[in-house]
């Protein structure tokens, strides 16, 4: 074990893992479910680590933007909660669901407040109030990420977007039956709309690591502004771990130790709370959608270094 002080860098710790990772047989499959995510290797892999200053460290493919997918949800999340606070929270809970991202079972017991704001019906109630409160979430999203990041290059992928709505007739389900229970304030298509492009964002493990950053600075942005307060970055680091890896969070919270949220991109994120931040991409997944290498990678970042929130 390699137990990290604060004067050793990460990246001989990146090059050990991938050189496991490298050695690991059944890498998963990718989302075979969306089409332009199909064709995926899923032997690629790339890992990055930033720490609070954004130094970054990277090994493999970390320079390789992949689809961000679900990942995109922590900030929208983050977003919406800076401008209306704890309103948010009546309209969307905070509870890991059991049941698989696009399940529409538990909407009805629950009358129309989806259980988590992670789970595909509680990311559109997010999405959809801070479209009411931007005019805008998607160009509000991708600016952020561009900010944070300092890749003013980052984008939608349009094929990826056309993909995905072309295969969302769950996702569209879930938006009428949530606006059936009047949890939902803009039209439904214009949802989808917003929706499907704020998961088509295209971006490597680097541009990650860097925008996850504000959340293990405390509420934080790059340029030393304010985006949440300490308390508010706090809750949103207690629902990734509790809820950011589907139905999936016991066991990624036993395994890492970290928050985290996984995309079926092969992307996951994770925080180090007043450390550093993770990105890890590979796109084979397992069967609840999470990253087979991903998870093993973090697995042995936090056996190694020792970091981890318990």
């Amino acid at each position: 074990m390699v137990i990290m002080s604060p004067s050793l860098t990460f990246q001989p710790v990146l090059e050990r893992i991938a050189t496991e990772i490298a050695q690991t047989p059944g890498r998963g499959r990718p989302a075979d479910y969306i089409p332009a995510l199909a064709a995926c290797d899923p032997r690629s892999f790339g890992m990055a680590v930033a720490e609070l200053d954004g130094t970054v460290y990277g090994v493999g493919d970390w320079r390789q933007p992949f689809s961000t997918q679900s990942i995109t949800k922590v900030f929208t999340l983050a977003l919406d909660l800076a401008r209306e606070g704890d309103e948010l929270w009546e309209h969307v809970g905070r509870e890991p669901s059991g049941n698989p991202f696009n399940s529409l079972v538990q909407l009805e017991y629950e009358n129309g407040i989806p259980r988590n704001p992670f789970i595909n019906a509680g990311a559109l109630v997010v999405t959809d109030r801070l479209q009411t409160q931007t005019g805008d979430a998607a160009a509000t999203l991708l600016d952020f990420l561009r900010a944070e990041s300092g890749n003013l290059a980052l984008t939608f992928d349009k094929g990826v977007a056309a993909s995905e709505a072309a295969n969302g007739d769950r996702n569209a389900a879930l938006g009428h039956f949530m606006a059936s229970y009047g949890n939902i304030d803009n039209p439904v298509p214009v949802l989808l709309d917003q929706y499907f492009r704020q998961c088509s964002i295209e971006a490597s493990c680097a541009d990650l690591a860097l925008a996850t950053g504000f959340l293990a600075r405390h509420g934080i942005r790059a340029d030393g502004s304010r985006l949440l307060t300490r308390s508010q970055a706090k809750q949103v680091n207690a629902v990734l771990l509790t809820c950011g890896t589907y139905d999936a969070a016991g066991d990624f919270a036993y395994r890492v130790g970290l928050p985290g949220k996984s995309g079926v991109g092969g992307g996951i994120i994770a925080v180090v709370p007043g450390r550093c931040t993770l990105c890890v991409w590979s796109p084979g997944l397992d069967q609840r959608g999470n990253s087979v290498a991903g998870v093993a990678a973090l697995d042995r970042f936090t056996t190694l270094t020792g970091l981890s929130v318990f």
